[in-house]
């Protein structure tokens, strides 16, 4: 995850998630829904920061949640923090 502050109010966000670390587009979108709705849910907190969220590392389809939680957790630390991670999805 890359953050630096927002040149405009709202801040935009942004997913990178290759063909390399995910090879089916049905994986790559489900894991891009998810982590949107965990940016959504952080909002509006976060919208004084333009965000990008990078997979660098291969996700299988059975670890989605576990990538979504991590991205949870990085949010948290960004915003300086303690969030529950293990919400239900």
């Amino acid at each position: 995850m890359i953050a630096a502050p927002a040149a405009q109010d709202p801040g935009r966000v942004g997913y990178v998630i290759g063909r390399k670390v995910m090879p089916r587009a049905v994986d790559r979108n489900r894991l891009r829904r998810c982590l949107r709705e965990s940016v959504r849910a952080a909002r509006p907190a976060i919208e004084q920061f333009d965000i990008i969220v990078r997979v660098r590392r291969p996700v299988p389809r059975e670890a989605i949640a576990e990538a979504v939680r991590a991205s949870r957790e990085m949010i948290a630390r960004l915003l300086g923090r303690t969030v529950a991670v293990d919400q239900p999805q």
